[in-house]
């Protein structure tokens, strides 16, 4: 299966119906079917914690978001998930692209992608790492866990998962 349909699908069993995002190589498939469901606001940002505040704001309004990013703008968005998300018990279901682990080809991104586990479980952020295969159930799942903890949930995406 395309593994950017997996996910899609993996969202819309969740009933995501709103999401905000971050360009990305990797997400660009997904972005574009995110982009193209009249089912679901999908709002650009310009930087992750923004994502993560306006999601709140969705969650708020009766919304189920999700933020698609890259793992780099985690660390962007370590102070937002504190002291919103996880303050106030706002769920929230992340998309990660995890770049920086085996076969990356650009240097930068590695440190982070070191980085990107041990930060989510500092944090206490429940995180599933799906072949293709499980993404669409897995997807569903994470949704269900941050709804049942009221806190954020990632789904982490690396470059295998990618390449199908």
């Amino acid at each position: 299966m395309n593994p950017s349909l997996a996910v899609y699908q993996g969202m819309l069993r969740a009933g995501i119906n709103f999401a905000t995002s971050v360009p990305c190589v990797n997400l660009h498939e997904l972005l574009a079917l995110v982009g193209a469901d009249p089912d679901i606001i999908h709002l650009p940002v310009t930087r992750e914690e923004e994502g993560v505040g306006i999601c709140a704001g969705a969650w708020m309004g009766g919304r189920r978001p999700a933020l698609l990013m890259q793992n780099s703008g985690l660390g962007n968005s370590i102070n937002a998930l504190a002291s919103l998300n996880i303050l106030y018990g706002i769920p929230l279901l992340m998309i990660i692209s995890h770049r920086g682990g085996r076969g990356e080809p650009v240097i930068g991104q590695v440190p982070m992608g070191r980085l990107t586990v041990p930060l989510l479980d500092a944090m206490t952020i429940s995180h599933f790492e799906p072949s293709p295969a499980e993404a669409e159930e897995t997807v569903a799942e994470a949704w269900s866990r941050a709804c049942a903890s009221c806190r954020p949930v990632a789904v982490l995406l690396d470059l295998e998962f990618w390449r199908g």
